[in-house]
């Protein structure tokens, strides 16, 4: 079903529309471009990231001047977008939560982060970025062709984001770019996002963070998102092996991005022990759960379609991380915590 939408007022008088959907632990989605809550449900280029619903309690919302938000507003700046996160979050009720920062959102759940450190438990930034080039040549053609009956302006940017997305979501995000906002509005976000800088606050963040990014982003350099792991103390990184910007649900780089997410921050009906491990990945946690059935290593192996060789290594990954010497200790500490029932 189509999520209710609701409204809150920023300091500055701006109306933001909100949305929260979905049952588990709270996420936040960042605000950020290309949003539009009556349209991004069943657009198959951006459904993908409303469908994290299905796995946690979803809050995300229209940044200022676009999508369903006030259109025309006083100010598009850094500080805005973090006062926005801040009402909307309050305006919601999550007092502490998860928080998700895809591509320009990176900056501002970052920004967020490092001055509200006792409301999120965790960080995971997607596609983030410092500055972006070629800041003039694309802010004209948005003035020319953001709302034109003629998509190739916009497909500039749809090749950028999603290169090697199906000819369907391509032009589903061809569709959307002009729904999300004006033309002038758009160039106005594009120049603010240019000279975004948030390198001093990435230094004060000291929750569990997971950076992610394409390795052949187009869009965003991949280096971009080792300088934001490299900022944030003790971050996790983690490469992403797609082109896009925007991941598609059917291409293996989605499944990679939601399986470190549940690792790190395990959603609704995630698998006992997900809590009392936090240091094992979700697929050493599945191997642990296995062995505390009793599996040898060739029917893990089967069971989740892997070679013994890599179980092997898994075992010794896990192993090390719980501090054990051999299967037997393993087994107990899984089961104490509530793996192996079958």
């Amino acid at each position: 079903m189509k999520p209710e939408v609701r409204f809150c007022t920023a300091r500055d008088g701006v109306k933001l529309a909100y949305t929260v959907s979905g049952d588990g632990p709270p996420l936040v989605r960042a605000q950020h471009w290309f949003t539009h809550l009556e349209h991004d449900w069943n657009n198959p280029a951006v459904r993908p990231w409303t469908d994290l619903s299905k796995r946690y309690t979803l809050l995300r919302f229209d940044q200022r001047g676009t999508g369903l938000s006030d259109r025309e507003v006083p100010e598009i700046s850094l500080e805005a977008h973090v006062r926005d996160l801040e009402a909307v979050v309050d305006a919601a009720r999550f007092e502490r939560f998860a928080l998700l920062g895809l591509s320009q959102g990176a900056a501002f759940a970052i920004a967020y982060t490092a001055r509200h450190p006792e409301r999120v438990s965790h960080l995971v930034i997607c596609g983030g970025f410092e500055a972006l080039e070629q800041m003039e040549t694309l802010v004209k053609l948005i003035e020319q062709g953001w709302g034109s009956s003629d998509p190739s302006f916009r497909q500039v940017f749809a090749t950028q984001f999603m290169p090697d997305a199906s000819l369907a979501a391509v032009h589903a995000f061809n569709d959307l770019m002009p729904l999300t906002a004006s033309a002038r509005t758009a160039a106005t976000i594009f120049k603010a996002n240019s000279v975004l800088d948030v390198q001093a606050e990435a230094r004060l963040i000291r929750c569990p963070t997971l950076v992610l990014h394409a390795r052949g982003e187009m869009r965003i350099p991949f280096e971009e998102g080792r300088i934001i792991a490299g900022l944030i103390p003790g971050s996790r990184f983690v490469p992403l092996e797609t082109r896009n910007h925007l991941m598609t649900e059917d291409e293996p780089a989605w499944r990679h991005f939601l399986e470190a997410l549940a690792a790190f921050y395990p959603p609704a009906g995630a698998a006992p022990g997900a809590d009392a491990f936090p240091a094992l990945t979700g697929r050493e946690r599945e191997v642990l759960d296995l062995i505390a059935q009793g599996l040898d290593n060739a029917q893990i192996a089967a069971r989740l379609d892997l070679s013994e060789k890599t179980v092997r290594n898994n075992i010794t990954h896990i192993f090390d991380k719980l501090g054990v010497e051999n299967r037997p200790q393993a087994i107990v500490l899984a089961r104490d915590k509530g793996l192996g029932a079958h």
